[in-house]
């Protein structure tokens, strides 16, 4: 069985769901997944000066936090973060910073990994956001799987070619409709994921 970590950072939930829908996916597709969340930096004063932050934060504090293990664990990644000027937030960049070790032991070499992200609009940063993610992962030797243009429900939930990207309004409300578009992208990436793990 093939063994995915979709990991995730939400300050408000959209990428948390992102993340439950390519949870689901993997699963149907058969494999073992671990849904981690990427610990919170924040400090806990400046959460509650955002109701909606503060409201997903304390909903979320029993979801298990990624770790280095999970990593060395599964035989491919989807990672699903916010974009941060065009890049990837802080939190999450302090989490792949730390998996140093396992670079230096060879032991992310071969992983699978893919990427969605979201912004506040469409042209907020969605792709530099997870090419940059990419860019990391080049280093590590792992093997990107995006969704490319391989389903029509791609072109639906906006066409990007590098991941999923959703752009989300004042309120907080997804504006594309992308969840046939991510579990799309999750179970192409376990299928490329059990071709290299299985060889």
């Amino acid at each position: 069985m093939v063994k995915l970590a979709v990991f995730y950072y939400s300050s408000t939930g959209t990428n948390y769901q992102l993340a439950q829908w390519a949870e689901a996916a993997a699963k149907e597709a058969g494999a073992e997944v671990r849904l981690r969340k990427i610990k919170e930096l924040a400090p806990e004063e400046a959460i509650a000066q955002n109701p909606a932050w503060k409201k997903h934060y304390d909903e979320t504090k029993d979801v298990p936090e990624a770790t280095n293990d999970d990593l060395d664990w599964a035989d491919g990644f989807i990672f699903s973060v916010p974009t941060r000027f065009g890049n990837v937030p802080s939190q999450a960049k302090q989490f792949i910073d730390q998996a140093g070790g396992l670079w230096a032991q060879g032991k992310l070499v071969n992983k699978v990994v893919s990427a969605m992200t979201s912004a506040q609009n469409p042209h907020g940063g969605q792709e530099a956001t997870t090419l940059n993610l990419y860019t990391t992962m080049f280093h590590w030797g792992a093997i990107i799987v995006g969704p490319g243009y391989t389903d029509p429900v791609t072109f639906a939930a906006g066409g990007n070619p590098y991941g999923v990207s959703v752009s989300v309004d004042q309120d907080g409300n997804m504006i594309e409709d992308v969840e046939a578009a991510v579990k799309h992208q999750a179970k192409r990436t376990v299928e490329v994921t059990k071709k290299i793990a299985q060889g």
